[in-house]
């Protein structure tokens, strides 16, 4: 809500907004969510959301990185995505009255704002055209998973850190492209992430990295990578 919030991030300036669900709306919509919104900025590793809980409203990032996972029966998660500045959280399940099937937890410090669910439903309810666009990132978001999950499932652990590999470049680069840095792109995280998003043990990812680098397919510095061969990990994971 606006006052005294030194997080508080007026929609109409947002940097992020035209990367949003939110770029169409009009003015008077956009003053309703900034009245009735909270801004809040998280520290890394502070969870934003639980897995099995009830959305109380949805969350739009405005800088920084969300990891979202499911945590299976052996208590290992899986990293589903690693949202970024732009990307609306949580609606799918406000929108079905479920509760949340994945945790939604910070990679780095990060803004995001909060819209609660009545003024996120009024706004759907007014607003056919956001609707439909709404629907759209929906179908497109359950595509691409259903797709990467069918096809990461049919190769090897080196082809799909390969893949991954190739996908972090792409969400790291989101940075540059907001910020119009052309600064090198680094993926920044732990080891343990990276094989929860590929789907192995960590100390099968720190080989298989290890490896890479000896090929001189990427750089390391501390955690950090650079992609410097993204053609030759493309032929590595069928991509």
């Amino acid at each position: 809500m606006r006052g005294s919030n030194k997080t508080y991030i007026p929609c109409n300036e947002c940097k992020v907004r035209s990367h949003s669900l939110f770029d169409k709306l009009s003015e008077s919509e956009l003053d309703n969510l900034d009245y009735h919104k909270s801004c809040s900025r998280h520290k890394k590793g502070q969870v934003l959301f639980h897995e099995g809980t009830r959305p109380l409203g949805i969350y739009c990032i405005n800088s920084g990185k969300i990891k979202i996972y499911q945590t299976g029966s052996d208590g290992k998660n899986q990293i589903i995505k690693i949202a970024t500045p732009g990307e609306v959280l949580g609606y799918k399940a406000l929108i079905s009255d479920s509760p949340y099937p994945v945790t939604g937890e910070t990679l780095e410090e990060t803004s995001v704002c909060f819209i609660p669910k009545d003024e996120f439903i009024a706004t759907l309810q007014s607003n056919p055209e956001f609707g439909q666009k709404l629907l759209k990132l929906a179908c497109t978001e359950i595509g691409a998973m259903t797709d990467n999950l069918t096809s990461l499932a049919q190769k090897s652990v080196r082809e799909r850190l390969a893949v991954a590999l190739l996908m972090l470049k792409d969400t790291y680069g989101i940075d540059a492209a907001v910020d119009e840095e052309d600064s090198e792109i680094e993926i920044n995280l732990t080891r343990e992430d990276i094989a929860n998003i590929v789907g192995t043990a960590t100390e099968t990812v720190i080989r298989i990295l290890q490896e890479m680098k000896e090929d001189k397919l990427i750089e390391t510095n501390g955690r950090k990578i650079r992609v410097v061969e993204p053609q030759k990990l493309f032929k590595i994971g069928n991509y």
